[in-house]
């Protein structure tokens, strides 16, 4: 609640402090609202059979180099109905005895805010070699590797790969976060990492997901339940 209104706010009577309380919160950007996780949101883990989470941005081996801000455990949120969606993709794959690997999932405002500012720091290119040795960190929001606002903060985005059930990642042609044209959907790869591509697209697509075509990893449930929605609470 508002600082200003903390000292008279008990006074209130109880159906004018509700009103007053959604009037702030319609002022209120909407990925400010939630700083508690929505009972809508479970973590995907004890939802999607065999999967396994590799959080990047909750330690030190993604672009930037470090943990990023709102990453306080290693967990894979998601709004319950794309994790359910989720676990039929796994259960699809289960009989070739391949299994899901996620790097990231829900991702909080303040996520995507601290990306902004590192990418506006020409000097700071910690991952650049393992990343995007390719690129000029300055055209990352041209080239669309970068946004100002992600998908990922409404709740229903995921970026993973296939794996063995030993955690042995599929030739993707690229490794996840590879900013380079190598990554879009449609690039000239090896003919395997052509069909292990195709069959994780297709596969997400027949559970509801929508691939992004310059990222081979990213997809979002296509009838989120919150395609308005930015939200910034913490992962934990």
């Amino acid at each position: 609640m508002h600082a200003s209104l903390l000292p008279f706010r008990a006074s209130l009577p109880r159906a004018l402090r509700y009103a007053l309380l959604a009037s702030l919160v319609a002022g209120l950007p909407r990925a400010a609202v939630a700083q508690e996780r929505p009972s809508a949101f479970v973590d995907a883990a004890g939802v999607v059979p065999g999967l396994i989470v590799d959080m990047r941005y909750a330690g030190s081996h993604n672009f930037v180099g470090r943990p990023i801000d709102g990453y306080e455990a290693p967990r894979c949120l998601l709004t319950q109905s794309a994790a359910a969606a989720l676990a039929s993709v796994a259960r699809d794959l289960a009989p070739r005895g391949v299994v899901l690997k996620v790097f990231d999932c829900y991702r909080p405002t303040r996520a995507v805010a601290n990306f902004v500012r590192w990418a506006r720091d020409p000097d700071d290119v910690a991952g650049k070699a393992e990343f995007y040795p390719e690129v000029d960190k300055r055209t990352l929001f041209r080239d669309g590797y970068i946004a100002a606002r992600s998908s990922h903060s409404r709740g229903s985005t995921v970026d993973l790969t296939l794996a063995r059930s030993d955690g042995r990642e599929l030739d993707m042609g690229t490794p996840f976060d590879f900013f380079s044209p190598r990554s879009w959907v449609a690039a000239g790869v090896s003919d395997e990492a052509k069909a292990n591509r195709t069959l994780l697209a297709a596969t997400m697509r027949r559970r509801g997901f929508r691939p992004y075509a310059r990222e081979w990893w990213h997809f979002t449930l296509a009838r989120e339940p919150y395609p308005d929605s930015y939200f910034d609470f913490p992962v934990r």
